[in-house]
């Protein structure tokens, strides 16, 4: 059973920018690809980012350009970077991992969500 932990959620405006964390716990992390999801009032949850076990990774179309994933494997952790915030970019932030390779979708393990509120 992995844990998954996520932080750094918070309000900021417009512009701004913000570091999600995410830690684990209970696996070998390196073992697993990871992602970043979002859940924004009244709509379904959807992908935001994705890394491979060690290294490399892609995201949504909607955030390129301003999101970047990484991730520490000797500290368990997984990172979100969210730079020129938009108002829509409003939601529950997640993340998820699973043991095999990087995907959108049909991940195994899911934290507790961290709010992100961006006001404009």
């Amino acid at each position: 059973q992995v844990g998954l932990v996520e932080s750094g959620g918070g309000l900021v405006q417009a512009g701004g920018s913000l570091r999600l964390s995410c830690a684990a716990s209970g696996g070998t992390f390196s073992r697993y690809a990871m992602g970043w999801f979002r859940q924004a009032p009244g709509k379904e949850r959807e992908f935001v980012a994705a890394i491979r076990r060690s290294s490399g990774g892609y995201v949504a179309d909607s955030v390129k350009g301003r999101f970047t994933i990484s991730r520490d494997n000797a500290k368990n952790t997984v990172y979100l970077q969210m730079n020129s915030l938009k108002p829509e970019d409003t939601a529950v932030y997640y993340c998820a991992c699973r043991d095999g390779g990087i995907t959108t979708s049909e991940y195994d393990y899911w934290g507790q969500g961290t709010q992100v509120t961006v006001s404009s």
